[in-house]
């Protein structure tokens, strides 16, 4: 059985790409580089259920395009639909490239004012890359930058920042 302590987060699972049993997966999907890395896990009820890929071919910087195996239709591969995909904990530790979309949904604090809210971007749409985060008071942002985190908890997946004054009320 698979152990979800064992995994850590790569992405989402898209939508269903044309009629065969094609799906999109975005995420840190550069750590599939390597052919022996050939499946992702889905929690499926609680359950880390491993889903296997007979090809992938790369869309864009942060998307692949998978054929699941013994998907044959868009209908059966639109159930791993917007799906958490997961892969083995020591793929993500063997891989000296960590994308900034890896923390993706982890919670994020600070540590004067406590939580701030959930990561649900990274904008590097300009010099300055922002992690985008969905707070109680609307959308806030805080520049990634390494200076500004002052830990890393992968397994909680919490990141805590220790930002200047005035950083968050802006």
């Amino acid at each position: 059985m698979l152990k979800k302590e064992d995994f850590a987060y790569l992405g989402k699972f898209l939508k269903p790409h044309g009629t065969r049993g094609e799906i999109g997966l975005q995420g840190d999907v550069f750590m599939l580089d390597d052919d022996r890395y050939n499946f992702v896990a889905c929690d499926i009820d609680g359950i880390l259920v491993p889903f296997f890929f007979e090809e992938m071919r790369q869309k864009n910087d942060d998307t692949l395009i998978v054929k699941v195996e013994r998907m044959e239709s868009a209908e059966e591969v639109r159930y791993l639909t917007n799906r958490d995909a997961y892969i083995p904990r020591q793929w993500s530790e063997e891989s000296e490239e960590v994308s900034l979309s890896y923390f993706i949904g982890f919670t994020a604090t600070d540590v004067q004012h406590g939580t701030l809210g959930t990561i649900t971007d990274v904008d590097e749409s300009t010099i300055n890359t922002l992690f985008v985060i969905d707070g109680k008071d609307g959308e806030l942002l805080i520049p990634a930058q390494e200076e500004l985190i002052a830990g890393i908890d992968h397994d909680g997946r919490e990141i805590t920042f220790d930002l200047p004054e005035g950083l968050v009320s802006l």
